[in-house]
């Protein structure tokens, strides 16, 4: 492991396998900001090229959807659009992720209320949110990983990437190996976003005052906390 040296084992691994999602998220990021992307993003061509969702279909690949969400420009008659693809985790096959933009719909899905999309708008920083269940896509547990992306310090939209929480797990007690105690993983609002405990489920809420079996760490680069537990539970990987 490298990306958290001098962490306890949990927090260190933990760090590793988001960095290891962001680099993914990277990629689209200097995709998005090629000279022809960077024409797309002005004038409501297409930005990406079939090069990025094809990262999708990497042996190695955590994330089952990635892509660029633009933010719309009313002034400059530039609607809502994005451009994000999904792997089908059955027989490997891309498709492009449709929802309903259109405001005068029932079904509209305003995206620039979504907490992925304006947390890295306002504060021009990357973000992590869930688990949470993808109602607009694949129907799983996910972590969505955003990040900003500026053309000429102008706010263009966000590029990321979707990671089943079950995916995200199963590389994380892989990169832990034999060193395996019970924990949980808790985001700011106090869900679980990974439990190897029988008695937490991923999604749930931690009950006010929940003390672990030990000190609690932050974990870097997530708004994400680790909590040792020990109820004799323990979940196979």
């Amino acid at each position: 492991m490298t990306g958290g040296r001098g962490l306890p084992p949990v927090p260190a691994a933990v760090t590793d396998v988001v960095e290891r999602v962001f680099a993914t998220v990277g990629e689209v990021h200097q995709a998005a900001l090629r000279p022809q992307a960077r024409t797309g993003l002005r004038h409501g061509g297409a930005v990406l090229g079939d090069d990025v969702r094809e990262v999708l279909l990497r042996p190695d690949q955590l994330a089952v959807g990635l892509g660029l969400v633009v933010a719309p420009r009313p002034e400059r008659r530039l609607p809502l659009r994005l451009e994000w693809w999904q792997v089908d985790p059955d027989g490997g096959h891309l498709h492009a992720l449709e929802p309903d933009l259109r405001p005068t719909s029932l079904g509209y899905y305003d995206y620039t209320a979504a907490e992925w999309f304006d947390v890295p708008r306002r504060t021009g920083r990357r973000h992590v949110v869930g688990p949470y269940v993808d109602v607009h896509g694949t129907g799983r547990y996910l972590l969505t990983l955003t990040e900003p992306v500026l053309i000429d310090g102008e706010f263009a939209g966000v590029v990321g990437a979707d990671v089943p929480v079950r995916r995200f797990e199963t590389h994380l007690l892989a990169e832990l190996g034999a060193d395996r105690t019970q924990f949980l993983l808790v985001n700011d609002e106090d869900r679980v976003v990974l439990s190897t405990s029988a008695r937490r489920l991923v999604g749930g809420l931690l009950p006010p005052g929940q003390p672990g079996s030990g000190p609690a760490a932050a974990v870097p680069g997530v708004p994400w906390r680790f909590l040792p537990v020990d109820d004799g539970t323990l979940l196979d990987g």
